[in-house]
Parts: structure tokens; sequence; C-alpha cells
């Protein structure tokens, strides 16, 4: 085999050894994603010097929340994934910053990145993500938000969980994408709310 390959040009090559590697399960159509529905005004310029700053962690998940594909609660005790359905990036990425958004337009509030909040006292909001997608069982979508704030000069963490169901037609993609984005927005239209509110 290694001598007939030699023999061969280099695109021949690739082709006879393309049916023996594999560089990944092929890709959905499309990819989902989140969009805040309370969106940062374009052009306005936001200071922590008038305005109370917060700094948004990303939320830590559980192994199946891991990966940008959007889990399913098939039973009780069982865990599938929705076919052809993959998140641009892990949902807690996005999550948090639908949460920025969020947070930015409807509390007025500037969210700042680590390094910033180095020189800035802020607050603190962390959390875990602990659930972020359909229940076969109820038809519905859900988001599981377990959230840790540190408010700007204080010692004490205050905790809140948040939750939204949202009923989805179908267990597919485009059920998925919908039903999420709506419950994420819920979650964080609560979670803006709780945090602007002292």
């Amino acid at each position: 085999m290694r001598h007939s390959l030699l023999r061969l040009s280099p695109i021949a090559v690739a082709i006879v050894l393309s049916g023996c590697i594999s560089f990944g399960a092929k890709p959905p159509p499309s990819l989902l994603t989140l969009n805040a529905t309370a969106q940062p005004q374009p052009g306005r310029t936001q200071s922590s010097a008038d305005a109370r700053s917060i700094v948004v962690q990303v939320p830590s998940v559980a192994t199946a929340l891991s990966t940008a594909r959007v889990p399913v609660q098939a039973s009780a005790d069982t865990v599938a994934y929705v076919k052809d359905a993959q998140w641009t990036e892990p949902p807690a990425r996005l999550f948090a910053r639908l949460l920025s958004d969020t947070l930015t337009a409807q509390a007025n509030i500037v969210v700042l990145s680590p390094v910033q909040s180095i020189s800035d006292p802020s607050g603190n909001l962390a959390g875990e993500l602990r659930a972020f997608g359909l229940d076969a069982t109820t038809q519905q979508a859900v988001v599981i938000y377990d959230a840790a704030l540190t408010r700007v000069n204080a010692t004490a963490v205050e905790k809140r969980r948040f939750e939204a169901r949202v009923p989805v037609s179908a267990i597919d993609a485009a059920s998925a994408g919908a039903s999420l984005n709506q419950a994420a927005n819920q979650v964080a239209a609560e979670v803006a709310t709780w945090v602007g509110g002292r």
C-alpha cells in the first residue's frame, strides 16, 4: 500500500485517504443562538462614574450542558440530545452574554469584564445554569439559573433561583431554538429586576 501511494499524485492520495479519516460529525443545516429581547441602545455611552457596575460571570454547568448540543429530558432518569440542534457556542456563554445585554438595557447597569473591574468597584453575578434544554415529558423548554449576587461594597452573597418554562410544539431543532430563547429572556429579565432593585 505504501509503495502504491507514493506513485499517486497528492490529489489522488487525498481521495484514497478521505475514506479512512473522519474529521467530525456532519454539521447541522443551521446553528442556534440566543438574542436578547432587551438590547443596549446603539451609540449610548455608559459610565461607571454615574451608574452601578457589575461583572457577569459565565455560569457553571453540568456535563450535559457543557456541549453545544441541546439536551432533552426523555424521562425522569434519561437524557438525550435533540437531533440536528446545535448552538453556535456553549450555551453558558450565550446565556451570560444575553444576561449582560439585558442588565445593560433594562437595569441601566454597566457590565464590566473581570479585568476592567480591578480598578472599578463593581458587583459580581455568578451562578449555575441548572437546566437549559427541552423536557419531552412536559413538552416544554426549561431554563433554570441559580444566581449568586455580590453587590458593590458588600461581603454577603445573595442567592436566588430563576426558572422559566415555555411550551414547545415539537421536540426538534426549530422549536428548541425559539422556545429556549424565549425562556432565557424571561429569566434574564427577572434577574435584571432583582439585581437592579436596590
